[in-house]
This record gives C-alpha cells, sequence and structure tokens, in this order.
C-alpha cells in the first residue's frame, strides 16, 4: 500500500487549498478512505470520512468548509479547503481506513 499526498503550502486565512492523495497497492474503489491531520499541541484527529460508494462525513470542526471527495478512476483521494484559518495550521494525512498512512502534506494558514 502507498499513499503519496499533495497539494500543502501556505495560505492566507480565508483561502483555500485542494489536497490529493494518490493511492497504490489495493483496489482503490473497494475502500473507505480519510483525512486526517495533525496540528500542533492537538492529538491526530479526523478531518473527513468517504466510503467507498460516496458519502462523506466530517469533524465538527470542519463546519461546511471543506469537501472530501474521490476519483477512483485516477485512484485518488482529494480534499478541498475553502475558508482556511490559523487553526488548521498542520500535516494533512490520508488514511486508507484503518491502518495505512501516507507521509502527509504540510498546510499552513498565515497572514
Amino acid at each position: 500500500v502507498h499513499l503519496v499526498e499533495s497539494g500543502g503550502g501556505v495560505v492566507q486565512p480565508g483561502g483555500s487549498l485542494r489536497l490529493a492523495c494518490v493511492a497504490s497497492g489495493f483496489v482503490f474503489r473497494e475502500q473507505r478512505m480519510r483525512w486526517y491531520r495533525q496540528t500542533p499541541g492537538k492529538e491526530r484527529e479526523l478531518v473527513a470520512h468517504i466510503t467507498s460508494g460516496g458519502v462523506a462525513d466530517y469533524g465538527d470542526f470542519v463546519k461546511g468548509r471543506f469537501t472530501i471527495s474521490r476519483d477512483n478512476a485516477k485512484n485518488t483521494l482529494y480534499l478541498q479547503m475553502n475558508n482556511l484559518t490559523p487553526e488548521d495550521t498542520g500535516i494533512y494525512i490520508c488514511n486508507r481506513w484503518p491502518d495505512d498512512w501516507g507521509q502527509g502534506t504540510q498546510v499552513t494558514v498565515s497572514s
């Protein structure tokens, strides 16, 4: 199993980023996938989850700002993040539920 994230970077408050996770080594379309994040001073937390059928749910802190999606033809998981705040700063990590993890991509929200 191989999960490679991309799309992180530095953005101003109120800005947007789109993260991607390219998956290989398993049948992507059959798997539940998640985005987690590791923010300074906090334990790793679930950002968003999507089933193999495309049903999504989100951590309470997302509040309608993020959208998780998947392109099974490209074996790719996405996270569209809008209206970012400094509290969203952290490492965003792709997860093949439950136990396979990518290396993460750094998101920094700062003016």
